[in-house]
């Protein structure tokens, strides 16, 4: 028992030994090199192979050495003497190396030049994102609604398309100002029912086209009554909302458009 132990180890180092030399012979004629660590690698003709000048690779995140000479059937200390490289043969992501003799590193100097220093290290550079295809420009549908502003103030957020809390347009102003009709119409909901609106209003100018009016502090119309474009229907308010401001929304047939494209320009 007490020679089992250490035989066993030295069963176990042949087998290894033979599964290198088992996987050097499978490529050809091939060089053992022994790294720092003491760890072999095996490659084609070490020191003395020219590989494929002109030929080079970039570098990618989780690559070593090892692996670059592997999947291009060179060696390791062939590799490392193309680009000018030592142990513990340090290489960077976005880095290029030279396949061959004769072939230029990142550095600018001839690869295998002997100056035994790594190349400075260059931040990895990913490869371009495909641009998205740019969203076609909104196109207003003709209106027969003459429009006009329905609050003064400056815009504090724009319509987004599919966004649910950016349906119209945020218009900044004081507390108490006037908010008017922004075209002749028939108000036909004036309440506080809808959730996120507040006090809300809101206008039907014709069986396509209805505006609508939230936050404000108070209502002045009821449902049922006509009013004129320019006619004050409310007082701007934060009710629903964190300021004074006046959320404005144009509909056409129930779809959130944006009013912008309406409304004349400043």
């Amino acid at each position: 028992m007490s020679n089992a132990i250490p035989m066993a180890r030295t069963a176990l180092r042949a087998s290894a030994l033979v599964l290198l030399l088992l996987t050097v012979s499978a490529c050809g004629k091939s060089t053992v090199v022994r790294t720092p660590g003491g760890a072999t690698v095996a490659g084609q003709g070490a020191g003395t192979a020219t590989g494929q000048p002109g030929a080079s690779v970039v570098v990618q995140r989780g690559d070593t050495l090892y692996s670059i000479a592997r999947r291009n059937n060179a060696a390791v200390a062939d590799l490392a003497r193309w680009n000018g490289l030592q142990p513990p043969y340090t290489i960077y992501p976005g880095q290029r190396l030279a396949l061959g003799a004769g072939g230029r590193t990142d550095a600018g100097a001839p690869a295998g030049a002997g100056s035994g220093r790594t190349p400075a290290p260059r931040p990895s550079t990913p490869p371009p994102a495909s641009a998205p295809a740019p969203r076609p420009a909104p196109v207003a549908v003709a209106s027969n609604v003459r429009w006009q502003w329905p609050a003064q103030g400056v815009v504090l957020s724009g319509y987004v398309e599919g966004n649910a809390t950016r349906q119209g347009v945020a218009i900044g102003g004081s507390s108490g100002q006037a908010v008017n009709a922004a075209a002749d119409g028939v108000v036909v909901y004036s309440g506080a029912g809808l959730v996120g609106y507040g006090e809300l209003i809101i206008v039907k100018h014709n069986d396509q086209w209805l505006s609508a009016y939230g936050h404000n502090r108070k209502r002045l119309v009821n449902e049922g009554q006509a009013v004129k474009a320019g006619q004050q229907i409310a007082e701007m308010g934060r009710t629903g909302t964190d300021r004074d401001k006046l959320h404005f929304e144009i509909r056409y047939n129930g779809k959130p458009v944006d009013p912008l494209l309406y409304l004349p320009k400043r």
